[in-house]
């Protein structure tokens, strides 16, 4: 299940982690390396004896960090208990082989081995059979790993590079994702809520009428609106609005051409909406649901902010039944002829759930 700690601390942590790994390619330059041969094995925490064995062929180019909430743990005894239960819950509850992660980091700085190296998780759908998935044991809610695990992580991260698991330019399409499985769940909680959206009102649209969706739509097409990008909302704001414009105007299009506009502000912008087409994809325009960048991400990818609000974006379409659950993810160029969404940001869709080339 989908953690219910804030949406605050989870971008705090996520920033933090950030910030934290930015820095991990020059730490392996240095050589830095904490010994990562000092890990409490499967045997040593006390697994059940039980086996996944999907190889994972490394290196791999994505890692994925979660944060288990409810497993809070200072010392090796006191962790491989926890570690114990994740174990029961992830085989007898969710019908796993395993512990769903690679590695698991303690508050108290040791690294305890999940399925290891060489074989599949079970910790991100859609990512498993080409990420790492490593994990902090949880601690309290607005608290963030132990100075030693933190460290830990990094000691882990380089090491995986360091020995060929992990391609030293990796990517972590998603920071910080979090499950609650020791938590007393509330039903409600599971549908994720859905990430606020700025509407046409608050960013200036003009009044405009194009025809209506066919709901639910079957694609997901991600767009880059090639031009100027945006990092504060008042710019975005306004970049939404000269958007529109030069495609009413210029174009004659009969309003913005996308249902949703992302900026790197974080934030997500009303397009025509999720009941209106869009109109940047000739013959899909009716069925899919575009989401377009704003700028150009031909050299280098939104930042993680922007990333992180169109997943989410996605996710809540298919929850709300605005986007069918077996839908298909595309970028622009694989359904007409265009550079957009660019081919840095067209390499980290293509790692996403449901990508089909």
């Amino acid at each position: 299940g989908v953690s219910s700690w804030g949406k605050t601390q989870a971008k705090q942590t996520s920033e933090g982690l950030q910030y934290l790994f930015g820095n991990i390619s020059q730490l392996i330059e240095k050589g830095l390396s904490t010994d990562v041969s000092a890990m409490i094995s499967h045997k040593e925490w006390g697994a059940e004896a039980v086996g996944c064995s999907t190889h994972l062929t490394t290196p791999v180019d994505v890692l994925i960090i979660h944060h288990v909430p409810g497993l809070e743990c200072h010392d090796q005894t006191g962790c491989s208990q926890r570690l114990c239960k994740l174990q029961d819950h992830h085989v007898h509850s969710n019908g796993g082989c395993d512990v769903a992660y690679n590695f698991l980091v303690g508050d108290d700085g040791r690294v305890y081995e999940g399925v290891g190296w060489n074989v599949q998780g079970m910790h991100t759908q859609g990512y498993n059979n080409i990420s790492l998935g490593f994990a902090f044991f949880g601690t309290k809610e607005g608290h963030s790993p132990s100075p030693d695990a933190l460290l830990t992580m990094k000691g882990l991260i380089s090491s995986a590079v360091q020995k060929g698991h992990l391609a030293s330019k990796y990517i972590q399409p998603l920071l910080v994702k979090s499950e609650n499985c020791l938590v007393p769940q509330q039903k409600a909680s599971l549908k994720k809520a859905c990430p606020s959206i700025v509407p046409r009102s608050v960013w200036g649209a003009r009044e405009a009428y194009c025809p209506r969706m066919n709901l639910p739509a079957k694609y997901a097409i991600i767009i880059h609106t090639a031009g100027r990008t945006c990092n504060v909302s008042e710019e975005c704001r306004l970049l939404a609005r000269d958007i529109q414009s030069l495609q009413v105007d210029r174009f004659k299009l009969c309003d913005i051409g996308y249902n949703f506009l992302v900026g790197q502000d974080g934030l997500l912008y009303e397009g025509v909406g999720w009941n209106t087409q869009g109109s940047r994809t000739p013959g899909y325009n009716d069925i899919a649901l575009g989401i377009a960048f704003m700028g150009t991400f031909t050299g280098s990818p939104p930042n993680a902010a922007a990333l992180e609000a169109a997943q989410a974006l996605i996710q809540c379409a298919v929850v709300k039944g605005y986007l069918a659950p077996d839908y298909l993810l595309v970028g622009h160029s694989d359904v007409t002829s265009t550079l957009s969404p660019g081919q840095a940001l067209y390499n980290i869709i293509s790692t996403w759930p449901h990508f089909k080339h």
